[in-house]
């Protein structure tokens, strides 16, 4: 029986012998080429040409297979590293940078070379890289991926310590994204992001954390304790019910020590255990951490499956799957110095940090003014102080870019679309 890939909470990989795989070709709309962007502002428009998708019928011959299993692994292990947007893009920038990429710094000049290649980051959780062809000339365009680092999760609130329980320590949390909530109930839980200290000299200092053993859980009630819950369905409620547990409370028999406690308890914004356990993890003392930006992360690691071995079992597949695949294929695609002599454009890839709850509608929309804002650098007619990047407006794929004119400024208007694998059917 045919098997269509989609969009993957399982992600099937297509170098088994035993399953035949009828895959779905992406939209054109995920993986674009722009032609030629235009010179002047009196330019209103330029071309879209498809580009070949990424998926492909199961044709791999058996001396590709061994490089199939290295892709795949390097996937597992990108995954794995990538608990976070922060991690995915620490672990992106890691590799661009061992693959000779050079950081640029947005507050700096560029000064950009043909066959060059660079990538910046911002808030230490979005990134664009790209690579300059050799033939390239001002408005030549854009060979240009887009993903998203960003997963739907929980996240620890601003004042993470609830109060909610007197004989356990539960943690405050919030849902960030469109996730199946119900599914993070009864897993080993961790929590990992970012952290700032403060350092010796009192300036600060952003750090990424991860503490790789389980120390939440979200229990569900025991059957005799709700009986009904396989003909009604299982309903949490989500600011009552997805309160993890962190930890029982100890007791301590001096009264002393329990007004103590109680006061400390009713005026901090987090578990002091909460706060060992990440200052042991950094290790730093728990008065130099300033502020804390967690997600609360499922343990299990992302790993190989099914009778042969042709699955991936893993969370946060949409859409570290497809930011994995960005970054390999620029990262492939120019590994020489010979691989850009012949190119004509600029190929780009760019990992937004805020999909999951950005409207594309939006003007507001971080993710795309942080593309339109630096794409623009490469184009002294659209750096002129007259061209008001402010505005982006999603368009369709046959509108292209525009430059509108209102009284006082030009508006630009730039196409960009995201690479988004399909989803799995259930079986």
């Amino acid at each position: 029986m045919a098997t269509i890939i989609t969009r993957p909470h399982i992600l099937l990989h297509s170098f088994s012998p035993s399953l035949n795989l009828n895959l779905k070709p992406l939209s054109s709309l995920s993986l674009f080429r722009c032609t030629k962007l235009p010179n002047s502002l009196h330019s209103n428009s330029i071309t879209l040409t498809p580009r070949r998708s990424f998926c492909s019928a199961n044709s791999t011959p058996p001396h590709r297979k061994s490089e199939s299993i290295s892709i795949v692994n390097d996937l597992l292990d990108y995954l794995n590293e990538s608990w976070t947007h922060f991690h995915a893009t620490a672990e992106a920038k890691r590799q661009l940078i061992a693959a000779g990429f050079h950081l640029l710094d947005e507050n700096e000049e560029w000064n950009l070379k043909p066959g060059g290649r660079y990538f910046f980051t911002r808030n230490m959780s979005s990134l664009v890289a790209f690579a300059v062809g050799e033939k390239y000339n001002v408005g030549d365009g854009f060979h240009a991926i887009a993903a998203h680092t960003d997963s739907p999760c929980l996240k620890l609130k601003p004042k993470t310590a609830s109060l909610k329980s007197s004989s356990y320590l539960m943690v405050n949390v919030q849902t960030y994204g469109g996730g199946l909530w119900h599914t993070w109930f009864d897993r080993d839980l961790s929590v990992a992001g970012r952290v700032i200290l403060r350092k010796s000299d009192n300036s600060f200092l952003h750090k990424l954390v991860k503490v790789n053993r389980p120390i939440l859980r979200i229990p569900t009630l025991a059957i005799h304790l709700d009986r009904t819950v396989n003909q009604d369905g299982f309903k949490p409620n989500l600011e009552t019910h997805l309160l993890p547990l962190l930890s029982v409370k100890l007791e301590d028999t001096s009264s002393e020590t329990k007004e103590k406690t109680a006061a400390l308890t009713s005026k901090a914004s987090h578990h002091p255990l909460l706060m060992q356990i990440l200052s042991e993890e950094l290790k730093c003392d728990v008065d130099d951490i300033v502020s804390i930006e967690l997600n609360v992360c499922d343990t299990q690691p992302s790993c190989l499956g099914g009778g042969n071995n042709e699955f991936i079992f893993s969370g946060r597949l949409d859409n570290l799957a497809s930011s994995y695949c960005a970054l390999r294929a620029l990262i492939d695609s120019c590994e020489s110095s010979s691989d850009l002599a012949s190119e004509h454009a600029i190929r780009m890839v760019a990992l937004f940090d805020n999909e999951e709850v950005c409207d594309k509608i939006s003007f507001e929309c971080i993710s795309y003014h942080i593309y339109t804002q630096d794409i623009l650098r490469f184009h002294p007619p659209y750096s002129d102080p007259m061209v008001d990047i402010s505005l982006v407006l999603p368009l369709t794929l046959y509108d292209g870019p525009k430059l509108l004119k209102t009284r006082d400024h030009w508006w630009v208007q730039i196409l960009l679309k995201e690479l988004v694998p399909p989803p799995c059917f259930r079986p």
